[in-house]
């Protein structure tokens, strides 16, 4: 479907719920059961919208969060990440952590996400170490 009105309300709109319903189904999982939400397989009925609006509409869904205040960076890369995917783009979701906290009795973590290998949804912080990069690269057919 190419861009038009029509598919940018229904985007806006599955956003926004998408949006407001994710810290409520996420609350207490494993990182294997929150990263369904970055599915690396989907249906794309997005495809046509433009990337650069996509990620500007995420940023404003998540700009004044009541939930997961302490967890933002994994909204906004949960949710850029989802969407992006449902557009037909094909981005990666990053996880970091800052090695100093290691010994820490919290963990300081951070995620992202990239699309053609440069962040668009955050961006990695000074001092974090990439420990996971969650993207579909076994679809990708490369030459010999």
């Amino acid at each position: 479907m190419a861009d038009s009105p029509l598919l940018r309300a229904l985007f806006r709109c599955h956003l926004w719920a998408s949006a407001r319903l994710m810290p409520v189904l996420i609350a207490n999982r494993s990182f294997e059961e929150v990263l369904k939400w970055a599915p690396l397989a989907s249906p794309t009925p997005y495809r046509g919208l433009p990337a650069p609006y996509i990620i500007a509409r995420v940023n404003r869904a998540v700009r004044r969060p009541w939930l997961m205040r302490d967890r933002r960076c994994l909204r906004e890369g949960l949710l850029g990440h989802r969407f992006l995917r449902l557009a037909g783009f094909d981005p990666e979701l990053r996880f970091g952590v800052d090695p100093k906290s290691l010994q820490a009795s919290r963990l300081s973590a951070h995620c992202w996400v990239c699309l053609d290998g440069r962040p668009v949804v955050s961006d990695s912080l000074p001092g974090m170490v990439e420990i996971y990069r969650h993207h579909d690269r076994a679809s990708k057919v490369r030459a010999a």
